[in-house]
């Protein structure tokens, strides 16, 4: 059975948020001696300084989350034909939309589709830093018979789980097969995650579509 008719689904947990975020009591709550609300607490597999996937999330009654529609790469390479994979480049990161060495046409989306992530929530207030759940569509390469979930997993480390838990430190991160180096940004954030590998996407040319659920901060709703 190939992918194509199974649709296998390879990937799992990881978390956004170190510890737990409360939100404020009231007297009548710290007269009882009760415990505040949880706004966010995450789990973090034990024994690991920096892992990419966790447990899960769990979001309290009181959360204002905000969830995105579902984000593809922008077309931005204008020297690859029109609907290409390669047409989704990121010039920004990648100029003239030609790649480094080991970094894949997924991972270049990947990288596109997080900066548009980024893009999307800071509109409203919020930040990479606020995401709690990623759900994440990848669609293998032409000439390929497996979604690309190491390139992937390369673009997401340049935006996600870039901290060490244990340190506080950053952690390098490679760009295709590169010497790691100082993310493209810093984020501690593990967001619950699954990626899944699916027969076609929406637009030709996309590998890569992700959709993320955030949470506000304390005290912050949407606009």
């Amino acid at each position: 059975m190939n992918k194509r008719a199974a649709r296998t689904v390879l990937a799992a947990l990881v978390l956004p948020v170190v510890g737990a975020s409360t939100v404020a009591c009231s007297s009548t709550d710290a007269e009882a001696g009760s415990a505040p609300p949880v706004l966010v607490q995450s789990v973090l597999p034990v024994g690991e300084a920096n892992p990419m996937i966790a447990e899960g999330v769990g979001i309290g009654a009181d959360a204002a989350v905000y969830k995105t529609s579902g984000i593809g790469p922008s077309a931005a390479n204008t020297a690859a034909p029109q609907g290409s994979p390669e047409s989704y480049i990121d010039t920004a990161t990648f100029a003239g939309g030609v790649l480094p060495a080991g970094v894949t046409v997924t991972e270049a989306q990947g990288i596109n589709v997080l900066r548009k992530i980024r893009d999307n929530l800071e509109a409203q207030g919020l930040g990479l830093a606020d995401v709690t759940t990623m759900r994440v569509f990848l669609d293998n390469a032409p000439g390929t018979d497996r979604a690309d979930y190491a390139g992937w997993n390369r673009a997401y480390r340049q935006f996600f789980a870039n901290t060490n838990l244990e340190t506080g430190d950053t952690e390098l991160v490679p760009m295709g097969t590169a010497e790691p180096a100082a993310p493209l940004e810093r984020n501690p954030a593990r967001p619950s995650r699954f990626a899944l590998e699916v027969a076609s996407l929406p637009v030709a040319g996309w590998l890569v579509e992700v959709e993320v659920d955030a949470v506000y901060p304390e005290g912050k709703g949407p606009r």
